[in-house]
């Protein structure tokens, strides 16, 4: 016998949220206690519906646990940015500006101050990165040498020529 066996009250209000969802992410873990309770077994379940087969009965769990409001609830997916686009833009008006004036900006920094306008601690730096790319915005370092400045060979070159001067 199944640890997590589906009545047949819950069956049919299953069945009935199924018919009004209209999210297909939901109908999919509908769709998983659906067929568990016409008796399809897991693996069946897990490879009509491209699941994992440990992920069936931890829908099941899940269904058990929290009931079926709870379970058929849309919980993934959507707009998890921490600011709007008009805080972004104010929160990196100030690092453009000490950047038109000649000061170097590191991630760190920026990363930091980040961390210190959202309230949260992120491990990586990427969201900033992404924040920075969708904004505009390149790395641009120094160079240790000017971009057109002779080879090795032409400075030694040079410094052996004698010039004469004729009038």
């Amino acid at each position: 016998m199944r640890k997590h066996t589906i009545s047949k009250e819950e069956y049919e209000a299953i069945k009935a949220l199924a018919k009004r969802n209209q999210n297909k992410r939901v109908d999919k873990r509908l769709q998983v206690l659906i067929l568990r309770y016409e008796g399809m077994k897991d693996r069946e379940i897990a490879k009509k519906l491209d699941y994992d087969r440990k992920r069936i009965s931890q829908l099941c769990a899940e269904f058990k646990l929290v009931g079926l409001e709870e379970y058929a609830r849309q919980k993934y997916g959507g707009n998890h940015r921490n600011m709007n686009d008009e805080e972004e833009k104010e929160f990196l008006a100030g690092f453009e500006e000490a950047a038109s004036n000649g000061q170097i900006i590191t991630i760190t920094e920026i990363a930091a101050a980040y961390d210190e306008k959202t309230g949260k601690q992120h491990e990586s730096k990427s969201t900033v990165y992404y924040l920075l790319h969708k904004h505009g915005w390149r790395m641009i370092t120094p160079q240790k040498e000017h971009p057109g400045k002779a080879s090795d060979e032409e400075i030694e070159a040079s410094k052996k020529l004698k010039l004469s001067w004729t009038i």
